[in-house]
């Protein structure tokens, strides 16, 4: 079986607006971002996997991951919101972000890297893991081998079948990474795939800034363009076929989170409302989009706290 195709949530930002046209940010924005992270590398089979990281060590673990084509800094103003009571540490997934390219991709070896992430800083730590999109078959995958070792999940917005819909796939590109030498050309570029129109502007563009890199002269985006070529990666059809049966052997508790206006259908959201029911919780995050770090932050906040509340005194 082929590797699940998610180029339809590559998680590309667009719509950047000049800092001189910008509202102010909100106080908590300001604030989350003042809580800088703290920069580490975890070594997963050779390869070097960039963390950010937030809080004492000494807490229970939570790990942030990604979508596809995004990176750790798209939790840059949420983790801080969780340092009082975790640490929290959000990984780049390889060929994303700064962490390393690998010769080619596969949920099992990113779900290796998410549980290399989880106890880097802590060896004792027993992590709960959050993946947004993309990040939420990883996520789903590192339970199925390790949910032993992991206190829960929540997986946000990830649809159970194979393919997104046609019409939410970005152009295929073929040809080698176009560099631009105009920073902000480049910048101007930035989509979100599916487009989101409440998308906040101080937030998209700060994840923007954090999007790109400068090689010999140019700039251009930092994850790896092999990562949506991973569909040809074959893997084990006895170990999965959809993200149904991942979550329904999983040895771990789970929560699953739906955005109102993300991919996730109404008749699919009932299905996985049926397979979470002797799982855990399913939660409507309502008005958000896709990408809910990006339009709804404080509502996907107050929803993950809830989560971990009602799991520490389970």
């Amino acid at each position: 079986m082929k590797l699940p195709s998610f180029r339809a949530a590559t998680d590309r930002l667009a719509g950047v607006c000049p800092p001189d046209v910008l509202d102010p940010p909100p106080t908590w924005f300001v604030a989350a971002l003042g809580n800088a992270p703290s920069h580490s590398t975890v070594d997963v089979d050779g390869y070097s996997i960039h963390l950010r990281s937030w809080g004492d060590p000494a807490l229970p673990t939570l790990v942030l991951v990604h979508g596809g084509g995004a990176h750790s800094g798209w939790w840059d103003h949420i983790a801080p919101l969780f340092a009082d009571t975790h640490h929290v540490v959000a990984p780049d997934l390889s060929g994303h972000g700064d962490s390393d390219r690998r010769r080619e991709y596969s949920i099992w070896t990113w779900a290796e890297e998410v549980l290399a992430a989880g106890t880097a800083l802590n060896a004792n730590a027993f992590p709960t893991v959050v993946g947004h999109s993309m990040g939420g078959w990883v996520t789903a995958a590192a339970a199925t081998r390790h949910g032993a070792e992991m206190a829960g999940i929540a997986v946000i917005d990830t649809p159970l079948q194979e393919h997104l819909p046609d019409d939410s796939h970005p152009p295929r590109n073929v040809h080698p990474p176009r560099g631009y030498y105009d920073r902000a050309d480049l910048l101007a570029r930035f989509r979100l795939i599916p487009p989101q129109t409440d998308a906040l502007p101080f937030v998209t563009n700060h994840i923007a800034e954090g999007s790109i890199c400068e090689r010999d002269g140019r700039w251009y985006w930092k994850f790896d363009p092999d990562i949506f070529t991973a569909a040809e990666v074959e893997f084990s059809t006895s170990e999965t076929d959809s993200l149904e049966r991942l979550l329904a052997g999983l040895q771990c508790r789970a929560a699953y989170m739906r955005c109102e206006h993300g991919v996730v259908p109404t008749t699919m959201s009932t299905h996985i409302k049926s397979v979470m029911q002797l799982r855990g919780p399913f939660i409507e995050l309502p008005a958000a989009g896709h990408h809910p770090m990006i339009d709804q932050p404080l509502a996907l906040v107050a929803a993950l706290r809830a989560v971990l509340e009602i799991w520490s005194i389970i």
